[in-house]
C-alpha cells in the first residue's frame, strides 16, 4: 500500500490513541485500532513476523524485510504508541485520580459507539454471529468482575507467561492488557521493575509479549479471513461486556499501592452518585460522537 508521509503521521497519531488507551487498566488499545480502521492491517502486518521474514533479515535482505513485514506502518503504530506510554501516562493518572468520572464517562460513550461501529462492519446476522456476540460479552464481562491477585509471582516463567496474555489481551478491543497484569497480580512488580531498569525481567517480559502478540495475530488473523462476521461478533462483544468495567459511578473497593497513587480500575460499581452528573454526561456524547466524526472524516479522506 502505497502511503504520503501525510498518512504515517496519521498512523503515528493513530498509535498515540492505542498507547493513551493502553496504560488505563480497563480500556484497550485494541478498542482504539478498532475504530481508526487499522485493525486488521496491524493484526496482519504483526503475523508476518515469521520464519520466512527472519530468513531474509538474517540474510541481510533488509528492504525485502522490511516490505514483507510492512514494516514502515508497524514502526509508525509503534512510535505513537510509544509516545502516549511515556508523555501521556501521567496525564491521565492525574485526571483518573482527580476528574475520575469525567474520564470513565468518556471512555463510556467511545467504547459504547465503538462496540456499535464494529456491529455495523458485520455483513449478515446468523446463529454464529449472534452466539459469537454474546460469548464475547459473557467472556468479558467474566474477567472485569474477577478480583485481581493478592499475591506477585515474581518467577521467570511466570513473567514470560504474563508477558504473552497481557500482550494478546492488548491487541482484543474490550479488554484490557494492563488489566490482565492486574488480575495476575504483576501489574505493581512489572510497574517496579520497568522503573527500576531491571532489564533481565523487562527483558523475560517483553521475549514473551514479542512472542505472544506473533503467535496470537496468526490465530486472529485466521479467525478474521475464516470467519470473519462471527470473529467481529466476538469483538463487539468484548467491548460491550468490558462497559461494567468503565462504569463512571465507581468508589474504590481496593488499593493497589503505588507510592502515592491507587491504581485506576480497582473499583466496585455504585449507584446514586450525582456528583459531576452534567459533565458526565456530556464528555459520554462527547465520546460517542467523537466516533462517528472521526468516521465521517475518514469517509472524506477516502474521497
Amino acid at each position: 500500500m502505497n502511503r504520503s508521509a501525510k498518512d504515517y503521521f496519521t498512523l503515528v497519531l493513530k498509535g498515540m490513541g492505542m498507547g493513551a488507551a493502553d496504560v488505563v487498566p480497563g480500556v484497550s488499545g485494541g478498542t482504539i485500532a478498532f475504530i481508526t480502521g487499522i485493525y486488521e492491517e496491524l493484526i496482519n502486518s504483526i503475523k508476518s513476523i515469521n520464519l520466512t521474514a527472519i530468513k531474509l533479515l538474517l540474510s541481510f535482505k533488509l528492504a525485502e524485510f522490511w516490505k514483507a513485514i510492512n514494516g514502515t506502518f508497524l514502526i509508525s503504530v509503534f512510535i505513537g504508541v510509544g509516545i502516549s506510554v511515556f508523555s501521556l501516562a501521567k496525564g491521565l493518572e492525574y485526571l483518573l485520580h482527580h476528574y475520575p468520572i469525567l474520564v470513565w464517562s468518556f471512555f463510556f460513550g467511545l467504547i459504547v459507539a465503538s462496540a456499535i461501529y464494529v456491529a455495523r462492519s458485520i455483513k449478515r446476522w446468523k446463529a454464529d454471529t449472534v452466539i459469537g456476540g454474546l460469548a464475547g460479552i459473557v467472556i468479558a464481562f467474566m474477567i472485569t468482575v474477577i478480583s485481581p491477585a493478592e499475591v506477585e509471582n515474581p518467577s521467570y516463567w511466570f513473567i514470560f507467561i504474563s508477558g504473552m496474555i497481557a500482550i494478546c489481551a492488548m491487541i482484543l478491543p474490550g479488554i484490557s492488557g494492563s488489566f490482565i497484569l492486574v488480575l495476575l497480580g504483576m501489574y505493581k512488580f512489572i510497574l517496579g521493575e520497568v522503573g527500576d531498569l531491571n532489564f533481565v525481567v523487562i527483558g523475560i517480559f517483553m521475549v514473551g509479549a514479542a512472542i505472544g502478540i506473533i503467535a496470537f495475530s496468526n490465530v486472529l488473523s485466521w479467525l478474521l479471513k475464516k470467519y470473519h462476521n462471527t470473529t467481529i461478533a466476538l469483538l463487539a462483544g468484548f467491548m460491550v461486556g468490558s462497559l461494567n468495567k468503565v462504569w463512571p459511578w465507581k468508589e474504590e473497593a481496593s488499593e493497589i499501592d503505588l507510592g502515592s497513587n491507587i491504581l485506576p480500575g480497582t473499583y466496585e460499581q455504585i449507584t446514586g452518585h450525582e456528583a459531576w452528573l452534567l459533565g458526565a454526561i456530556v464528555l459520554a456524547v462527547a465520546g460517542f460522537a467523537l466516533i462517528f466524526v472521526v468516521e465521517g472524516i475518514g469517509k472524506k479522506l477516502k474521497k
